[in-house]
């Protein structure tokens, strides 16, 4: 096992460069001076603009300028935003806001997805599972900014229950409705998931044989059926952390939280190069780890599941 987490760990190395070369190849390529973009529609002296470019290396070749931009960020130098920012200081505020709601998020859809599939997969045909399928069905079918919207104004709006709007310093409690708008889609597909696997796993031999010992339903259910079933959503929710770190950008404009999302889509609009590359290689990191945390619970959740060299 060490020997397998050692080896993903290093797969770590030519992924950053590969992602971040990409994303930094992209930024480069889009139309428009980011330096003349800082003036709006003034005209600065040409002296200006040359000590500009000059200062923030888009005088050099691209090849060059993202050489720098990886030495920097192996010495802990992300760089500095075209508004004088440190990079480092701008993803110190974005990052805890957007890691927040993303893993209050997750919280929120292992927690119902999986109660609810687990009740529906027991109760496969019966009213319970029809209704929730056809709950589940709505969340899929309903785009995530009209679900925003809608609880915003409602709950916001109307009945005031909710803030319409989540400020950086606001407590875990204004993160409640974003959480659970960002969820409402993998809310859905786990509910599917678990009650598919739930349902599949009732028939299984494994499970006769359990019952046929005289273990207690509730054991059965407990240590053989969910057990089992929770190995595909596992592997769901691993992949999902980052998905909702990246997802993020649309509850985050609805509800007006200052995290990665509407961060990253302001560096980009500015052409703000080395801005979006180091926020991309931290979200490269967390997928990358996602996964191998979910490697690491298939060994546990199924002991059969070995990993050698």
């Amino acid at each position: 096992m060490l020997w397998y987490i050692g080896r993903r760990l290093l797969q770590l190395i030519p992924v950053f460069f590969g992602a971040t070369f990409l994303i930094y190849l992209m930024v480069f390529a889009l139309p428009g001076d980011p330096i003349a973009a800082l003036f709006g529609g003034k005209t600065p002296p040409p002296a200006v603009i040359d000590a500009l470019r000059a200062q923030y290396n888009l005088d050099k070749p691209f090849i060059v300028q993202y050489l720098i931009w990886v030495g920097g960020v192996f010495t802990g130098d992300f760089g500095i935003a075209y508004n004088g920012q440190a990079v480092s200081e701008i993803m110190a505020r974005a990052f805890p806001l957007t890691a927040k709601l993303a893993i209050l998020a997750l919280v929120f859809e292992a927690i119902i997805g999986i109660t609810v599939g687990l009740v529906a997969g027991l109760r496969k045909g019966g009213v319970f599972d029809t209704v929730s399928l056809i709950v589940s069905l709505l969340l899929i079918s309903v785009p995530t900014f009209v679900v925003g919207f809608l609880i915003q104004y409602i709950f916001g709006v109307e009945l005031r229950l909710i803030p319409t709007s989540v400020s950086a310093n606001a407590g875990i409690s204004a993160y409640i409705a974003p959480a659970f708008v960002l969820a409402s889609v993998s809310i859905a597909n786990i509910l599917r998931l678990t009650r598919s696997s739930v349902a599949e796993n009732m028939g299984a031999d494994f499970v006769r044989t359990a019952s046929a010992k005289g273990l207690s339903r509730g054991r059965v259910i407990r240590v053989h059926i969910l057990r089992n079933s929770l190995i595909p959503v596992v592997t769901y929710l691993g992949i999902d952390l980052g998905a909702l770190m990246v997802g993020a950008i649309v509850t985050e404009g609805i509800f007006n939280i200052p995290g990665v999302g509407g961060t990253v889509y302001q560096a980009v609009i500015r052409g703000e190069g080395p801005t979006v590359v180091s926020f991309v290689a931290v979200m490269v990191i967390i997928f990358m780890l996602a996964n191998l945390l979910v490697d690491i619970l298939y060994a546990v959740l199924d002991p059969r599941i070995r990993y050698g060299k």
